[in-house]
């Protein structure tokens, strides 16, 4: 945590700008490692929705459910899409 130039509250730092002694504020956490990651390193992905009863869902809704995972996660989840 870094005390914030803007308010003068702590942020939490992007974990990868602070790799690179960057000091940049984070935005989001990935859902998958919890590391802070600021607005160059979020990626959006669209987990998929499920309908219908159980034990077997019927089919896949149209619109996703939006989740932001880190550039390390992402290319784990989709090889290649988080350069």
């Amino acid at each position: 945590m870094k005390h914030s130039r803007r308010t003068g509250d702590f942020m939490l730092r992007c974990y990868e700008c602070a790799l690179y002694d960057k000091v940049e504020e984070s935005v989001a956490i990935c859902i998958m490692c919890g590391k802070g990651i600021c607005m160059e390193h979020a990626h959006r992905i669209d987990l998929p929705i499920w309908e219908g009863g159980y034990p077997t869902p019927v089919k896949v809704m149209k619109k996703g459910l939006p989740r932001f995972v880190c550039s390390e996660c992402g290319n784990i989840l989709m090889p290649g899409s988080c350069e």
